[in-house]
């Protein structure tokens, strides 16, 4: 006896595709659960390393969608020729899977990069070393996003049907196309370029104070392909990476972050420089921006008029030598004012005496009396 509906239920593609479907939901199931117990162990294991463990933290969520399709992938290979859509699925479920797993290697240099940014603090008051490595790991960071995405990008392609004649089309039209691609690329290769150099030789860093044309700021930022500048009003300068390699400019941090500043006054000669040094010397002191290693007066030069009088101070970083430089100035200033009011710059003329004699004296009384407006009589 034949009974029908157990006719229904014969091996077919349908069936076939039901018993994936079902397969698929399980497998992720358990991938999920296998994820999660794999990531307690880690972070068991690993909690006195902070690498790992941001890296559980960080790149969980990518991490576990690598391992759903890791799962769904098996699932799908194992599944029978017949199953409806299959080639299609395998395609979806290959380009998913890599682009996952691209994410998660992004995600895992992204937890590298934040455990060492925490590691090295750079808001303290000597962050020279800080900031050396921070430079390096930002610049590094997005160089490695760049090629980890250039190799993910390459991989889906050759994973896609046709990409080997899409490869070989391109490598037989290389002629003029490659170089026009060349000529139009070279500013982001260059740039890229630009950000290894400045990683490993290290010009500029994170919170460096530089002077780019003319401009006073300091470093905010280091992209893959420019630099951030925050000038001392707030503004800021965006600049190419490459611009640094092939440019001069200043960096006032480059060893240290310790500057000599200068406040240059002109003055009269009947300046007592002693008591000035004397004073300039007791400011110093008092001043807090002060570091203690550099306060000198001199007088570096003279004119006709003046003489020009230079106070060399130094401080721990630029900010504090401006306000250094500011308060002495005032200071130096007021005392002055207050007490030698004849050394400040003045302006002096001279009159020539001229010898009385009997043609100066006539003509003197001929000047007299055009003045007085009297008839002249030669």
């Amino acid at each position: 006896m034949e009974i029908p509906y157990l006719k229904d239920l014969e091996p077919g593609p349908l069936q076939s595709g039901l018993i994936v479907a079902v397969a698929v939901v399980v497998a992720i199931l358990l991938a999920m659960v296998v994820h999660r117990i794999g990531i307690l162990l880690l972070r068991r294991l690993a909690h006195n390393r902070p690498f790992t463990t941001n890296a559980t933290h960080i790149a969980f969520r990518a991490s576990q969608v690598c391992v759903a399709l890791f799962a769904v992938r098996v699932v799908l290979t194992a599944a029978p020729d017949d199953t409806p859509g299959l080639r299609s699925l395998s395609y979806i479920s290959s380009v998913a899977l890599i682009v996952a797993l691209t994410w998660c290697v992004k995600k895992c240099i992204e937890s590298v990069s934040i455990t060492i940014t925490q590691l090295n603090p750079y808001d303290v008051a000597d962050n020279l070393k800080a900031r050396r490595i921070l430079t390096q790991t930002r610049v590094l960071t997005r160089s490695a996003y760049f090629i980890v995405g250039l190799l993910g990008l390459a991989f889906v392609l050759l994973t896609l049907p046709g990409a080997r004649q899409f490869g070989a089309s391109l490598l037989a039209s290389a002629g003029v196309a490659g170089l026009v691609a060349g000529i139009a690329a070279r500013p982001v290769l260059g740039n890229f370029i630009a950000g290894l150099q400045i990683a490993f030789s290290q010009p500029i860093r994170i919170d460096d104070v530089l002077i780019v044309n003319g401009e006073w700021g300091r470093v905010e930022e280091i992209t893959g392909t420019f630099v951030v500048v925050r000038i001392w009003d707030e503004r800021r300068m965006i600049v190419p990476l490459q611009w640094f390699i092939e440019n001069p400019f200043e960096n006032w941090t480059h060893t240290s972050s310790t500057i000599l500043g200068t406040v240059f006054l002109w003055l009269d000669f009947k300046l007592p420089v002693a008591a000035l040094r004397a004073e300039f010397e007791r400011v110093c002191k008092a001043a807090p921006q002060w570091d203690g290693r550099v306060c000198v007066l001199q007088v570096t030069d003279v004119n006709e008029r003046a003489m020009q009088v230079r106070m060399l101070v130094s401080a721990q970083n630029s900010g504090n030598a401006f306000d250094l430089r500011c308060a002495i100035r005032e200071s130096m200033i007021a005392f002055l004012a207050e007490h030698h009011p004849e050394a400040l710059p003045r302006l002096r003329s001279a009159i020539d005496p001229v010898e009385l004699t009997p043609s100066t004296l006539a003509d003197a009384g001929v000047q007299d009396k055009i003045l007085d407006g009297a008839p002249t009589q030669r």
